[in-house]
């Protein structure tokens, strides 16, 4: 089940667990809880102030925390943002590359989920803002709306917020969780795509499932890709839930959930097309159907008991063979692909099911350019996971079309990791985890004992380069 990574060709199949035996090589470096009691944190990222900010879902903040001691303010509460104790709340963050640096651009860009009419029934949206941080007070203020109206849910808000070496904003969308759970008769929008209309009166509602790029005043950058003859901030779509979103040199990554295998590492190229709903992982038709809930007929959906596993005759089925498009693009790597007739029930999770599926639950890339640094990291992708509680580590080829190793795995612990930062030299490698949830840890199963919710762990090289 949790072999290394899943496959670099469609059709592979791992099953030695060749990567997890090496998750305690990881001699030569010291760790230490730095904090713990943050309400859900989200994103972490290494401020020029030297401090480690990051957003609190749940708590509705942007707080920064001095790593030597864990001192932590608060840069800003958003008491607009909606959180329903599901996956919403202030959710992403960037600072300006020239934040603290005297040019004028001391600018911290968030995003959250809001609620459209507080006075009726709740219909959720994302939007970004920006912030202009004020360095004598420590805090965030000016709040300038860059673009409202984004897809929002209590599920797969994705919400990876990042400055491109082009200056210009990237941000994720998932695809809301719809077709599973409570949300299992919304139709999937990942292949929707906007049109010129809808681009012209600003409704973004067919955004879920993409990759956005914008300028950094929410407006549609004129190189972005024409898709179907209609320019939008679409930069690529066929996305599920992509929580990763890095670039290494010019050539951005991402990596995405998977339904229940087939976790993917994505080379993400303008205007391409990613696959999902039709598609999982590679286009293999191997332990994936397309099952479309909301197309259920003639017992309408809404009279349907969800079940993950073999829906109801009237949910049709597609075999991922039977769809195709011009620019789908297969994923790098996944994690991991399984054949048809893989037992997803497996008792070592006691019902607990989703713990013990071959996904890693990917929620974070970052890249790692630093040299001298940390020996043999040079030029890698590290990959925080919430199932397993660990940093994956991959080393993508010069040319970024494949791997060119194993995913190596790094400090697990019985934790969630949500997101990292990294220290300027390039040693120290920051965690934060959830606060509550289930997850598997070094010893297998599924639990929710959490050894550390709501923290920022620190892992320090020590070694000699």
């Amino acid at each position: 089940m949790d072999g290394p990574v899943g496959a670099h060709a469609p059709g592979a199949v791992e099953s030695e667990p060749v990567a997890e035996a090496r998750a305690g090589l990881d001699a030569g470096f010291t760790s230490r809880e730095i904090v713990r009691g943050l309400s859900f944190p989200m994103r972490i990222v290494w401020g020029p102030d030297g401090y480690l900010w990051l957003t609190e879902r749940v708590g509705k903040r942007v707080v920064r925390v001095r790593p030597s001691d864990g001192q932590k303010t608060t840069a800003v509460t958003i008491d607009e943002a909606y959180q329903s104790g599901g996956q919403d709340g202030v959710l992403g963050l960037a600072l300006h590359p020239d934040l603290l640096k005297g040019t004028g651009n001391d600018y911290v860009y968030v995003s959250y989920t809001y609620d459209v009419d507080p006075s009726s029934a709740v219909s959720r949206r994302t939007k970004i803002r920006r912030y202009a941080y004020n360095a004598t007070t420590k805090t965030l203020e000016s709040p300038v709306d860059i673009i409202t109206g984004l897809p929002g849910s209590d599920d797969h808000n994705s919400a990876r917020l990042l400055f491109g070496p082009d200056q210009k904003l990237y941000y994720t969308v998932g695809d809301q969780g719809n077709n599973q759970f409570n949300r299992k008769c919304l139709p999937v929008g990942a292949q929707d795509l906007p049109t010129a209309t809808e681009v012209a009166a600003q409704d973004w509602s067919k955004y879920a499932g993409k990759v956005l790029r914008l300028d950094l005043d929410g407006s549609i950058p004129g190189d972005n890709p024409q898709i179907a003859g209609v320019r939008s901030h679409v930069y690529s779509y066929g996305h599920r839930n992509p929580q990763g979103l890095t670039f290494l040199d010019t050539k951005l990554y991402a990596a995405e959930h998977g339904p229940k295998s087939e976790d993917e590492l994505n080379l993400i190229l303008p205007g391409k097309n990613y696959g999902w709903p039709h598609v999982a992982g590679y286009q293999d038709s191997q332990a994936y159907t397309y099952d479309n809930w909301s197309a259920s007929s003639p017992t309408p959906c809404s009279s349907l008991a969800w079940n993950d596993y073999t829906p109801p005759s009237s949910v049709p089925r597609q075999q991922e063979s039977a769809w195709s498009h011009p620019d789908f693009t297969p994923p790098l790597v996944t994690f991991y692909t399984v054949p048809n007739g893989y037992n997803f029930r497996d008792p070592a999770c006691g019902g607990n099911d989703y713990i013990c599926w071959p996904t890693i639950a990917p929620s974070s890339l970052h890249t790692y350019a630093a040299a001298p640094g940390i020996p043999g990291w040079e030029g890698s992708l590290l990959m925080t996971t919430l199932k397993k509680g660990a940093v994956y580590r991959v080393k993508p080829s010069p040319a970024g079309g494949s791997v060119e190793e194993e995913a190596v795995v790094h400090f697990q612990t019985t934790n969630r990791y949500r997101d990292l930062a990294l220290s300027p030299d390039g040693l120290t490698v920051y965690v934060i985890t959830d606060s509550q949830g289930s997850t598997s840890g070094p010893t297998g199963g599924a639990t929710s004992a959490l050894s550390n919710p709501g923290a920022i762990l620190e892992f320090k090289y020590t070694g000699t380069n």
